[in-house]
This record gives C-alpha cells, structure tokens and sequence, in this order.
C-alpha cells in the first residue's frame, strides 16, 4: 500500500502539469489568434513609449511670480486602451520647481514623483498636430527647510503635440497645479519628445 504523503504529491504532481498544459496550450492559442487578427495589429500599431523632457516657467498664483520648472518623464500607449474615455496611455514623471527668490535654482525646491494617465486625440484636418489631456497624482516633497515636508500633488494638463515624425516630437502645455499646502499655480512647459 502506498503511503498518503506520497500518493499526495503524486496526485499534486499531475494536477500541476495537467493545469500547466492548460494554461500553455491557451496562450500559445491566443497568441496565434493575436498575430492572425487584423484587429489585434491595429491595435498594437498604435503603442508607443515617449521619454519626455520638458522645460517651463510656473506661474503662481495670486501674483504671477515666474519660477523655473523641469520635468522629465516616460509614458507607454496601451493599443487595448484607445477607446477608454480616461486615457491611453499611463506616465510616471518627476519634476523639480524652484520654490526660493530666483528663477532658475534656489535651496527651496519642490521634488515631484508622479503617475498620470493621458489621453492622446486626433485634431482635425491635420495629422501633424495632435491634442492630449494628463492628469497626473503624485507626492510632492520640500527641501531647504529644517523639515523636509510631503505633500499630496494633483496636475491636470492640456496640451499639443506637434510632430516632426514617428519618433520626434515637440509638446507644448498648460497645467494647473494644486499642492495641498500651496496655493494653486499653472504651469506653461514646452518639451522635446522621442518616441518608439
């Protein structure tokens, strides 16, 4: 007579490889789908990564104080995305904003890591010039200060993409910021992107 333990990971054994040639045998199927589906290759036609690098003046309000503001970031379309009414495509980003009396650099500065998700649109009549929205949340951290604070960060974009071709291409944008403890502030940035 065969002892349970053994009997145990027998059965444990066959079930193991009955449930891996299941769920092989199902993806290596639906990956034969995906390459034969004309559907599929429209949608994978439209995926790309961006790496972005934007360069901009904040301008705070009340008062309009110009202060400098660096973002660089990368982003990936998602082609099974296209139709969702949100956004396509999901970014992470971080962004240095002076916060001291200067323009370009100071001791007091804001650090921003943040996740967005942006929608990419079609204008009309033009295929070199395309729209996108971004809302984007993140944490903001002060520096330059005794204590280094952390703060809730919420960004909404509207922008512009002209495009040189495929992989080139210049974003122009205007962002409304709000840092919890900050008043609320826009953002106008320009940048260069390249795309794959």
């Amino acid at each position: 007579m065969m002892p349970i333990r053994t009997f145990s990971a027998k059965v444990a054994k066959t079930v193991l490889a009955a449930s891996l040639v299941f769920v092989l045998g199902s993806a290596c199927k639906a990956q034969d789908q995906t390459q034969n589906s004309p559907a599929s290759n429209t949608e994978e036609s439209g995926t790309s990564t961006d790496l972005y690098i934007m360069m901009g003046s904040d301008f705070v309000r009340p008062g309009l104080a110009p202060k400098a503001n660096y973002n660089i970031g990368i982003g990936h379309t998602f082609g099974f995305l296209k139709k969702d009414p949100i956004g396509d495509e999901l970014t992470f980003a971080y962004t240095y904003e002076d916060g001291g009396s200067g323009f370009w650099h100071s001791q007091f500065g804001s650090h921003t890591e943040s996740f967005g998700v942006m929608k990419n649109f079609g204008l009309p009549k033009t295929k070199r010039i395309s729209g996108y929205t971004w809302v984007q949340i993140g944490n903001s951290t002060f520096t330059g200060s005794a204590q280094i604070q952390n703060h809730f960060y919420d960004g909404e974009s509207l922008g512009a993409v002209v495009h040189f071709n495929d992989h080139n291409s210049i974003w122009i944008q205007e962002t409304f910021n709000k840092i919890v403890t900050v008043p609320w502030y826009t953002t106008t940035s320009i940048g260069y992107t390249r795309s794959w």
